[in-house]
């Protein structure tokens, strides 16, 4: 009997302890699963479609152009500056340029290819010259007046269609007003290798002015 009063507190023990140990709460992932015998799963890194965004230039202010079209039209208002594109930046734009261009005239370039050539383009480019570009606060009005006055044509271009509706968006804008809407939202659908669309005819004009300046 005293042996049996002996173990008694000792079995008591043993049951407080186990009925605490299975009433510890498993650890549980977001969605209910219980992690506890399984390791963290990495993040899984989603792709990026959006358009290039720069580090430097900015695109919040009003009527802002797209970073694409600041860093062309804004190359072709360095010249003449103390910020003008050199012959040896130059040599090393125009084919980056004309890579780009080629992209885009294909139709089936990625997202992904356009960035890394417009990324490289940047680099290229020197801290003080991307600063100009971000100071002229480029917007379509400045667009269109400095290819007005540089007897640049945009180009009309199409409307942006959507099913069943036609002329899309730029059913009954101006030509000008259609391609300074393609502009603003990065969008050149006549870019088919002539030098319709804002984009399209602005890079022209940049190769162009690029290989002037090598031959100087």
């Amino acid at each position: 009997m005293t042996r049996k009063l002996f173990l008694l507190p000792i079995l008591i023990l043993a049951l407080t302890l186990a009925a605490c140990a299975s009433d510890s709460p498993a650890a549980v992932s977001p969605n209910g699963a219980d992690t506890t015998s399984e390791q963290s799963a990495p993040p899984i890194v989603v792709p990026s479609n959006e358009q290039y965004t720069s580090p430097t230039l900015d695109t919040t202010y009003p009527e802002a152009l797209p970073v694409r079209l600041q860093l062309t039209l804004g190359s072709l208002m360095l010249a003449d500056t103390p910020n003008a594109i050199t012959p040896a930046q130059a040599a090393e734009l125009l084919p980056l340029w004309q890579a780009l261009q080629s992209l885009t005239n294909s139709g089936t370039s990625a997202t992904a290819e356009t960035n890394a050539v417009l990324a490289q383009i940047e680099a290229t480019m020197t801290a003080e010259q991307i600063t100009a570009i971000r100071a002229l606060q480029l917007t379509s009005t400045t667009m269109q007046e400095w290819t007005a006055a540089n007897g640049i044509t945009l180009g009309s271009g199409e409307g942006t269609g959507t099913s069943g509706q036609g002329g899309g968006q730029g059913q009954g804008m101006s030509p000008e007003a259609r391609a300074t809407r393609q502009a603003e939202e990065g969008k050149t659908p006549s870019e088919t290798g002539s030098s319709n669309g804002a984009s399209a005819a602005l890079t022209q004009a940049l190769i162009a002015y690029l290989e002037g300046v090598i031959i100087k």
